[in-house]
């Protein structure tokens, strides 16, 4: 296995244990200790704790909160995911009480790999989406 199709693995595992398993330990066991999140999702802190933050709200609100990926490219020590993440609102998320409905979070992330971790992450999710799905903003 080349080390660029080392590191789709890595980001494949990572997104796979800490999305869809809902396994908070992927973000030790993925994340280098000097982990930089350039675009920290929902307004979480950066770093470690503000992934781990993160992963947990979704599988607090939505217990079956998983993730498709669309494209995973490669190339030397940067990663590139298009995803689209869903799961049934079944906890209270952003204020939001239990709708029982399913919502639906497109994105694309690159990530960097250094010495077999993700170094530094930099992502674009359609947060206004979900606001919308959640009944927070109105528009089309």
């Amino acid at each position: 296995m080349t080390a660029t199709e080392q590191n789709k693995e890595i980001v494949r595992d990572y997104i796979g244990r800490l999305f869809t398993k809902g396994d908070l330990t992927a973000v030790d066991d993925y994340l280098a200790e000097d982990y930089v999140d350039h675009d920290p999702p929902f307004g979480t802190p950066g770093g470690r704790a503000g992934m781990r933050g993160a992963a947990a709200m979704f599988r607090d609100a939505f217990p079956d909160w998983h993730t498709e990926v669309g494209h995973l490219i490669a190339e030397g020590d940067l990663v590139c995911e298009r995803f689209t993440a869903s799961g049934v609102q079944r906890g209270a998320v952003m204020g939001v009480p239990p709708t029982g409905k399913t919502v639906t979070l497109p994105g694309i992330q690159i990530f960097r790999i250094s010495g077999g971790k993700i170094a530094e992450r930099w992502g674009q999710l359609d947060e206004l989406g979900l606001l919308r799905q959640l009944g927070l903003v109105s528009g089309p």
